[in-house]
């Protein structure tokens, strides 16, 4: 198995409740290998040869199998002592059997799956792996004398007795020690894996909450400029309004009267805005591209036009080419466009003329606002300009804005039209 897509990566160390386990286990192994070679020593059954003492079969009994108390704490240790243990118990003829031999798959798993220097652990395991097959090897050359025709004169298979014990006892190896080998480095992909999982899952996590954060930003972006449109204009007309009253109050009362009266008029439509915005923020079912006034649209430019106009300004107003109707994000972009350029011509620009121009052309809709002001930036804080700019950008479109050569201020925006809309006009 390749390791070359899973390399640079370390296992975490195992937990306390872990390493409780594996002492656990290692004591009971243990344990249940001195009971089985109590059985086998009962039954006489040394396949080995004669065995030695009983304190040396049973220090190899536990060499074997005791060291698997500490196994995903240091499983390249581990693996090298259990298997010279089982190794040198083989030679001295103890016998060994199937404890034992679990507990030399075990170190070997334990090696693969857990081993933090990878390409150690492989070697290891590759080492140990070829040392058992050389011990098999020598084994029954030491022993070949043992296999006389008398003690195969049962046998009555095609294959020669000897032949079949020797393959018999290889196939069994191999498959023991592939199977170790493959199930370690299974389990450590997998670890890997789930590491791979859980960092996934907390990426998507963040990039969740970095998303909710962008989606309340853009939120209260959205409301900030549908505030700065509703009531900038129309507070900075009724400011003028209010100007012009009180300057002509005393000498030509109607002409006030005739300001207040526009005063009322605009304070009303600001708040019937304010509550549109308001009923729109509220109502859960409207997405963030929804605006704060259904209603404001580019065919009420007009009524913009002449609330302008009451402020004393000289205003010319023209719509040019074959108006078409016109989405309705479109139609309202334009409309908050030319009531952000109005009132900063009411509000900064101490002009005396505004020239307000709409022209639908073949494939977009052009407003155009200038004035013969002092033509600097529109506005103390740029924040008109740059919600005129975003509005213009949402839809595809430019916004260009500056000082007029022969004097004054102009904002020209183009919002391009959805291919039936442009038909149309053309």
């Amino acid at each position: 198995m390749s390791t070359a897509p899973i390399t640079g990566w370390r296992r975490p160390r195992p937990s306390a409740e872990q390493l409780r386990a594996d002492l656990w286990v290692g004591l009971g192994v243990t344990v249940l290998a001195l009971f089985e070679l109590t059985l086998a020593r009962s039954t006489g059954a040394f396949l080995l040869g004669p065995p030695p003492s009983v304190a040396e079969q049973v220090w190899w009994t536990v060499a074997a199998t005791a060291p698997l108390a500490v196994r995903r704490r240091r499983p390249a240790v581990v693996a090298v002592l259990v298997s010279i243990a089982f190794i040198v118990g083989q030679a001295r003829a103890v016998p060994l059997s199937q404890l034992p031999s679990g507990a030399l798959f075990a170190a070997l798993y334990t090696l693969g799956a857990w081993g933090t220097d990878r390409r150690l652990a492989g070697r290891i395991r590759v080492g140990i792996i070829g040392a058992m097959f050389g011990w098999l090897g020598l084994s029954l050359a030491l022993r070949a004398d043992q296999f006389s025709s008398s003690a195969f004169a049962d046998a009555a298979g095609p294959v020669p007795p000897v032949l079949a014990a020797v393959i018999n006892g290889v196939l069994y190896n191999v498959l023991f020690f592939a199977f170790a080998y493959y199930s370690g480095q299974t389990a450590w992909v997998a670890a890997r894996r789930r590491h791979e999982l859980r960092e996934q899952a907390e990426q998507l996590r963040r990039s969740q909450a970095e998303a909710r954060e962008r989606a309340v930003m853009g939120e209260r972006v959205r409301i900030a400029r549908e505030l700065h449109d509703v009531v900038a204009h129309h507070v900075s007309v009724m400011g003028v309004q209010a100007a012009a009253a009180r300057r002509v109050l005393d000498r030509d009362p109607a002409r006030a009267r005739t300001a207040l009266s526009a005063i009322e008029e605009t304070a009303r439509t600001s708040v019937d805005e304010l509550r549109r915005m308001l009923g729109v923020l509220r109502d859960s079912r409207v997405g963030p591209d929804a605006t704060a006034s259904d209603s404001a649209g580019v065919d009420q430019v007009g009524t913009l036009v002449d609330r302008a106009r009451e402020t004393g300004l000289r205003v010319e107003f023209g719509v040019y080419g074959d108006p078409v109707p016109l989405p309705r994000s479109v139609s309202q972009a334009a409309y908050r466009i030319v009531q952000e350029a109005v009132t900063n011509v009411v509000k900064h620009a101490s002009a005396t003329t505004l020239d307000v121009r709409i022209r639908y052309l073949a494939r977009e809709l052009e407003v155009d606002v200038s004035d013969n002001g002092r033509g600097g930036a529109p506005g103390g804080d740029g924040l008109g300009l740059l919600g005129m700019r975003e509005r213009a950008t949402a839809h595809g479109g430019a916004l260009e804005a500056g000082p007029r050569a022969g004097g004054g201020f102009r904002v020209r925006a183009r919002l391009p039209l959805a291919v039936e809309v442009a038909g149309r006009a053309a």
